[in-house]
């Protein structure tokens, strides 16, 4: 347009221009183009044949982050040009470019994508960027011993209340990593050496893990005579009491752990004396330790490998850090698919 024109009416502003831009962000392709430019940039030169393949895996890592952003964050696009991703990006494509690995690769893609989410300088941040070079450095059976660890020790499968959907979960998250796992002191030894955790002296076994957990699904049961002795100002016919999952001659308490007895008892408004004798009640008569192994292994005898291993090496005693979190978590999101949001653990 040449000439332009307006009219308006008293007291308004007029405003006029020859021609407008909308900048909408960076998109796929000039995030691409970013991301490749990074790495040819920085990558050192090899000789060669290791030439083409470095620069075929940086690619490759390239392509398939973009794919898992695009599902995932699409807005992580945005953080092309900032340069501390353009770093963290660096050190995806320079491992992978190393080694190659496709379960790696996979795991730092992963672990990438999340760092995406996360506000700038955020604790959550740092902690991503750290597991990006921690990563690489860890064998695939020490990776499983994250996962495992972080598993059982800081994690509560929540909507569990019935042995189908708990062994349904074993399947899931547990039986993969059993034929990876080590029970060698060298691997949580290096473990250590790298930032991922600590060997304490404190052990728990893993049938208290499960007690702990998953208590209600592990319960004797009682009768009414034991509800009796413990003066509940609740009837036997309330709805904290049901049949027990072992054994249907008894009674159990109706929720899956102690902390679900608490919260079960505020909502019906059971006193605090009530609430205590009750999670009593359900401590007194879970199983013992070796009754819940015995129990576990006759429906899953995988699960009997995962309690010697957890007998017999450190990861009783094994406290992860922040970065043992991010990585046993990521690995567990890789290979099941899907988990819950790793700011659960690290804020």
């Amino acid at each position: 347009m040449s000439k332009q024109s307006q009219n308006a009416g008293d007291n308004s502003t007029n405003v006029q221009a020859g021609s407008i831009t909308i900048h909408q962000g960076v998109t796929v392709s000039e995030a691409r183009q970013l991301a490749l430019d990074v790495f040819r940039a920085n990558f050192f030169e090899l000789a060669g044949e290791a030439k083409e393949i470095a620069r075929a895996r940086g690619e490759e890592i390239t392509e398939d982050f973009l794919g898992k952003l695009q599902t995932e964050h699409v807005e992580g696009l945005q953080q092309a040009q900032d340069p501390d991703f353009q770093h963290a990006l660096f050190t995806v494509q320079k491992e992978y470019a190393r080694v190659g690995e496709r379960d790696l690769g996979a795991l730092l893609v992963d672990l990438l994508v999340d760092r995406t989410k996360q506000p700038s300088r955020s604790i959550l941040q740092i902690v991503l960027n750290e597991s990006l070079v921690v990563a690489p450095k860890l064998t695939p059976d020490q990776l499983a011993a994250l996962s495992i660890v972080f598993l059982f020790k800081y994690t509560i499968q929540q909507g569990i209340g019935n042995h189908d959907a708990f062994l349904k979960y074993l399947d899931r998250y547990v039986a993969p990593f059993v034929g990876l796992l080590s029970a060698k002191a060298a691997g949580f030894q290096h473990l250590e050496y790298s930032g991922c955790g600590t060997v304490g002296l404190g052990s728990v076994s893993l049938a208290e893990v499960f007690r702990l957990h998953y208590g209600g699904l592990f319960s004797k049961g009682f009768d009414g005579a034991q509800v009796e002795a413990k003066q509940l100002a609740i009837p036997i016919s309330s709805s904290m009491f049901i049949r027990c999952l072992n054994d249907k001659t008894h009674l159990q308490i109706n929720a899956v752990n102690v902390e679900g007895i608490r919260s079960k008892c505020s909502e019906m408004s059971i006193s605090p004396e009530d609430t205590e004798k009750l999670v009593a009640l359900h401590n007194e008569t879970l199983m013992a330790h070796n009754e819940v192994q015995e129990h576990i292994v006759k429906s899953r005898d995988y699960m009997n490998q995962v309690f010697d291993l957890w007998s017999t090496s450190s990861m009783n005693v094994f406290t992860l850090t922040s970065v043992g979190i991010a990585i046993g978590h990521a690995n567990i999101k890789k290979t099941t698919g899907e988990f819950t949001d790793l700011s659960i653990w690290i804020n």
